[in-house]
């Protein structure tokens, strides 16, 4: 479904990334972990996930939204938000997409994975859970190549402060030397920590690459049952 949106406002979150957000001409309904499709052309969609969350959006829809200069593809859209906002003009969006939505259904406890802006994807579901008083336990790993590419890392450790069940772990390639969190991959990462995956449900966001290796080390090695695994990248691969 196309809706025209208004572009509210853009703010930067990190080198090359920016929050954006959106006022639809009408609600949008969306779940949690769903997606939009930013329409540049009649037969050019480009596909975004959507952080806010379905029940706290209040009208307006949220995209982080990763454009550095060897991204075309997402600078391009960066752009065109940001001319849009200029001259007061619409931006067309094809919402909602995805089937690696959260299942509100399952008491299963949940295990969170994102690579850099694939944190949106995560921040949606992580956000639907609290709000809905969710009790299960929930691990969010977001990798990232430094420390700044990990831009909503505070707030994720005051929210594991306050909710005894929800657990954050940040992990990034390039450490500095006061750094106290997890080194390396992502995934490398949660092998580490769990001898056994096979009673989560397990949402992921990152490269195709990064899913796909996710499905087969953690199907192999660590009991993941892979109809309890979620990526929109499955879809594809």
């Amino acid at each position: 479904m196309t809706i025209k949106c208004k572009v509210k406002s853009i703010e930067p979150l990190a080198a090359n990334t920016y929050q954006i957000l959106l006022h639809p001409e009408r609600p949008v309904e969306f779940k949690a972990g769903q997606y939009l499709m930013v329409e540049m052309g009649e037969a050019d969609k480009r596909p975004f996930s959507i952080a806010s969350s379905p029940c706290r959006h209040e009208g307006e829809i949220e995209l982080h939204i990763g454009a550095a200069e060897h991204n075309a593809y997402a600078l391009e859209v960066v752009e065109a938000m940001k001319s849009a906002l200029e001259e007061g003009n619409d931006i067309a969006i094809d919402a909602p997409h995805g089937d690696a939505w959260m299942r509100e259904d399952s008491k299963r406890p949940l295990l969170l994975i994102a690579g850099g802006t694939g944190f949106s994807y995560v921040r949606s579901i992580l956000d639907h859970c609290i709000s809905q008083s969710i009790p299960q336990l929930i691990y969010l790993y977001w990798g990232g190549r430094d420390e700044e590419q990990l831009y909503a890392k505070d707030e994720l450790h005051s929210i594991a402060e306050r909710h005894d069940n929800i657990h954050f772990i940040p992990v990034i390639e390039k450490t500095e030397s006061d750094w106290r969190g997890k080194q390396g991959n992502v995934l490398q990462a949660v092998s580490e920590d769990f001898d056994s995956l096979a009673e989560f449900d397990i949402y992921i966001a990152g490269r195709f690459e990064m899913a796909g290796a996710a499905r087969e080390q953690f199907t192999q090695n660590k009991q993941a049952k892979s109809d309890h695994m979620y990526a929109d990248a499955y879809a594809f691969i």
